[in-house]
């Protein structure tokens, strides 16, 4: 539906209720007249319950939860009576009448002092209820999880180049040496040069990592050399008997990958081996 269309459908609407109201408040102000309202309190009578129905249901529409549930029952409660006093007018043709004073809304004591009382506390009610409708409506919050959802909805809607706009470059210093971890039982201290980034602007969406990882963020252990590797699994385990000479203890006790202890399971038992072999020659 175009704006011209949504327009004219709220005018309609606006007249509707302008008309419907107009004719409720000629009912309602006779019966006002009936109770002992005088003049001016039976011509502000009507704006006083329909007034109310037109605030309940503008509240109705901007709250949620319980706070629109009752708002809804206020507006169903003063529609009620509304509709009572409207049905009481139209059965008593002498409310009809311009010189009406205090008169009765009905034949039976109990009927005319409940249509009385609802008459009555009508006014009242609308002061609670409309303070807490209005309560209601300025101290409402709409929720801050549905509004980030939208949020991220529009972005993922958003084609790579609509994103690309929105990107902020990223403020970087120039680069500032910085030391890097001292390496157990290395070489002394490196310095090493790296770009520290001052401040960043959000980007929309998440940036891949890419680069090698810095020197200051690896592993301190220093890199072995497979002799060094062999010279020192020989030294520790010279006293093991060769059922444990296993790729997994081997790994435990240097610290090493898998790959490499089974390469060095199966070196050691080739010096076992061989060892064994030749020693009866070196007794002889």
């Amino acid at each position: 539906m175009n704006r011209k269309a949504k327009a004219a459908l709220v005018l309609a609407l606006v007249a509707v209720v302008g008309m419907a109201f107009r004719v409720s408040w000629n009912a309602l102000r006779d019966v006002a007249k009936a109770i002992g309202a005088d003049g001016t309190a039976a011509t502000l009578y009507p704006f006083v319950v329909d007034g109310l129905m037109a605030l309940a249901l503008v509240a109705a529409l901007t709250l949620t939860g319980d706070a629109r549930r009752f708002a809804l029952r206020v507006l169903a409660a003063y529609t009620l009576a509304s509709l009572v006093l409207n049905y009481v007018h139209g059965l008593l043709p002498e409310l009809h009448s311009e010189s009406i004073g205090w008169s009765r809304l009905a034949d039976g004591d109990v009927t005319n002092w409940a249509l009385v009382l609802l008459a009555t506390s009508l006014p009242v009610g609308s002061i609670y209820f409309g303070s807490d409708l209005v309560a209601k409506v300025l101290h409402h919050r709409p929720a801050v999880e549905s509004i980030e959802h939208e949020s991220t909805q529009t972005n993922v809607n958003r084609s790579s180049g609509e994103l690309g706009e929105l990107v902020v470059e990223e403020a970087i210093e120039p680069p500032v040496s910085v030391p890097a971890l001292a390496p157990v039982l290395a070489d002394p201290i490196d310095v090493v040069e790296t770009r520290v980034p001052i401040a960043a602007a959000e980007v929309t969406r998440p940036r891949r990592a890419t680069g090698r990882v810095p020197v200051a963020a690896r592993s301190p252990r220093p890199i072995r050399t497979p002799e060094e590797l062999l010279s020192e699994a020989r030294s520790i385990t010279k006293s093991w008997p060769i059922e444990d000479l296993t790729g997994e203890a081997i790994r435990k006790a240097l610290r090493t990958s898998p790959a490499k202890a089974r390469v060095l399971r199966e070196t050691l038992k080739a010096e076992r081996t061989a060892h064994a072999a030749t020693a009866p020659a070196v007794v002889s």
